[in-house]
């Protein structure tokens, strides 16, 4: 049986990446009820001998699917393999990988909601039985075929769970909705990410980039990798509020974290939509960008904000969007 292949997260990214990832409870900021539950799950287990509870992480890209599962692991001391559902396209390549999953190891699988219902039938009778039940053949030659694994735990990321069908959904333990970070948490976690990179920024500089990070952790290190690209460039030692507030407004985002495809967003509500309401299909073909790009990555901050609301009709932009794009003379 062919296995399809599959990759540990430090193959996945590069090794900085990798290191700005919290790898204990302890160190993670931010969804404090969430890590506590998560915590209160993992001391049963260990106590118990058992594999983890299986686990669905819910929530916008960015603010700690990944790491929370990742955390799960090595904190209980046990193997992860790390998946992207579209890559599953047969019954094998999970067949596969199941079997090849220790006692009480992790499989994440990360945008599970795209799962082909085929591979989510097998997952039932994992999560319930530890068994892999199977069809073999066709017709009168049909079999049923039932392999037994040991005791396994499946955590899955999604950014749509609307879409996760409820046989699925129910077969997790722990549900975990993922909320946007605050400007004070995502300031503390680059207090954390500066220290490793090098970095002594004050905290007035440190904000800034919070406020504009959009409530998600892994925009707020990528801008403060960016910030770093410049005083390397520049050899400066410090950076002053004026400084720092320049240099995000020449990679493109305004002071309320908006980059260029937000503004045209905005734009395309008031200037070729009269204001809207326009359906998310009509939108994504001007902007020429995917719909579930712009329901997944760009529209729940935007909503956040105020600056655009749904409505049974379409998109609409809100007096707040019209007044933001004024005042940066968009």
């Amino acid at each position: 049986m062919r296995k399809l292949p599959y990759f540990s997260l430090a193959q996945k990214e590069p090794s900085l990446e990798s290191l700005l990832r919290p790898r204990k409870f302890s160190e993670f900021i931010g969804q404090k009820k969430i890590v506590e539950r998560l915590n209160l799950i993992l001391k049963a287990a260990k106590e118990r001998g058992e594999a983890i509870d299986h686990i669905l992480f819910c929530g916008p890209p960015g603010l700690g699917k990944t790491t929370l599962a990742l955390i799960l692991s090595w904190e209980r001391e046990v193997d992860i393999k790390v998946i992207s559902a579209p890559a599953l396209q047969r019954a094998g390549d999970l067949v596969g990988i199941l079997t090849s999953i220790p006692e009480r190891g992790i499989l994440f699988i990360d945008e599970i909601h795209r799962l082909l219902p085929s591979l989510e039938e097998i997952l039932y009778s994992v999560m319930e039985d530890s068994v892999i039940s199977i069809i073999t053949g066709k017709g009168p030659a049909a079999r049923a075929l039932k392999l037994k694994l040991p005791p396994i735990t499946i955590v899955g990321a999604t950014t749509r769970p609307g879409l996760l069908s409820n046989p699925l959904r129910d077969r997790f333990g722990f549900i975990g909705n993922l909320d946007f970070y605050s400007d004070v948490e995502i300031m503390q976690i680059l207090e954390r990410s500066q220290l490793i990179l090098g970095l002594n920024l004050s905290s007035s500089v440190l904000m800034e980039i919070a406020k504009r990070a959009r409530g998600t952790p892994r925009i707020a290190n990528r801008l403060l990798k960016r910030v770093r690209d410049y005083i390397q460039v520049e050899n400066k030692e410090k950076l002053n509020e004026k400084e720092v507030k320049e240099i995000l407004r020449f990679l493109g985002i305004d002071d309320k974290g908006l980059d260029e495809i937000d503004r045209k967003i905005l734009i395309a509500l008031r200037d070729n939509f009269k204001g809207g309401p326009v359906g998310i299909k009509t939108l994504s073909e001007f902007l020429n960008e995917s719909p579930e790009t712009l329901e997944v990555v760009y529209e729940p901050y935007l909503l956040r904000l105020g600056f655009i609301q749904r409505t049974p009709r379409g998109r609409v932009i809100t007096s707040l969007g019209l007044m933001h794009l004024l005042e940066n003379k968009s």
